[in-house]
């Protein structure tokens, strides 16, 4: 079985081919059963294991992904994540590859093919809230396929903040640390969100007509990153319905009656298989996503079949 390090998983996944593997994927009709959600607390600190299947007529696969978010304490990654690649015809595994990066890349790519059919076309400021793995990978993967020119960075530590703007703007992005959230906010075109806030940190009243905002943190009950003015305010569409049974982000304002389940509305599934138009001009558009097991096998697939090639 082959082998395949957080390296060669990095060199493998290029966003001009990442994001149209998941498109494809979207509109393959591969199938993925609700992830299996798993608090573990017998260590006495607060964690997550998420399983992660999905199967198409060629590849299948399991992530298992472990979320500690005090390990920013301990100055260790948040997420670490492993990928079993099989083939579906034989059941025979393939591989097994590190998917830490290629979670946050994954992660990324979902949110930019989201973009891509509910943010405005001209749409050049992104505000990137969260400074971690996935926050660093945003610029890149909206840039595929928006002419993003500005990037602003928020992140509760400014530390981490003004180290995420010096690694952009070594790479030749026009990138600054917003001075508030707020200042943030009101500044740019897209807000995309990579925190593991618990409570609400953006505010309705600081959003304007045309803004998109992208929600890529909250994946627990107890999760969120916007008030309800923002929901209230924004067209909402979802990667998939597992966003509205997981995250916190719609079972407290559904709950609370802040908004109905008709107020949801496309899937990645809709928005990549249905040639119209998503938005106006005028309108906020809410994108929350929490990961889909499709997206890992597209990922996995892309990965495998870069390496087979380079075999031939």
């Amino acid at each position: 079985m082959l082998i395949i390090s957080a390296k060669d998983t990095n060199n493998s996944l290029s966003y001009n081919e990442l994001i149209p593997a998941l498109r494809d994927m979207f509109k393959s009709g591969a199938e993925a059963p609700l992830r299996h959600h798993h608090e573990i607390s017998s260590s006495g600190i607060a964690s997550t294991l998420l399983l992660m299947p999905a199967w198409s007529n060629s590849y299948g696969g399991i992530k298992l992904v472990n979320v500690n978010p005090e390990n920013n304490t301990k100055n260790l990654p948040s997420i670490s994540a492993s990928y079993l690649l099989f083939d579906t015809r034989t059941g025979q595994h393939l591989c097994l590859m590190d998917a830490s990066i290629m979670t946050s890349k994954r992660t990324a790519a979902a949110s930019a093919l989201a973009a891509s059919y509910l943010a405005k076309p001209d749409s050049s400021r992104l505000l990137v809230v969260g400074a971690g793995k996935v926050g660093s990978e945003l610029p890149d993967a909206f840039k595929e396929v928006l002419p993003i020119q500005e990037v602003l960075v928020w992140d509760r530590n400014n530390n981490q903040s003004t180290a995420l703007v010096d690694r952009l703007t070594a790479k030749g992005w026009n990138a600054k640390v917003a001075n508030t959230l707020e200042e943030g906010v009101k500044a740019t075109d897209i807000i995309s969100c990579a925190t593991l806030a618990e409570d609400p940190i953006i505010k309705g009243e600081w959003l304007k007509p045309g803004q998109h905002i992208d929600l890529i943190g909250s994946f627990t009950p107890t999760m969120r990153e916007v008030d309800d003015s923002t929901l209230k305010r924004s067209k909402i569409f979802i990667d998939t319905q597992a966003a509205v049974i997981e995250s916190g982000e719609f079972l407290i304002p559904l709950n609370s009656g802040v908004i109905e389940k008709d107020d949801i509305g496309a899937s990645l599934y809709e928005l990549c298989s249905q040639d119209k138009t998503w938005r106006n001009s005028q309108d906020i558009t809410l994108f929350k996503g929490v990961g889909h097991a499709i997206e890992d096998l597209a990922a996995a697939s892309l990965i495998y079949n870069s390496r087979q090639d380079k075999k031939a």
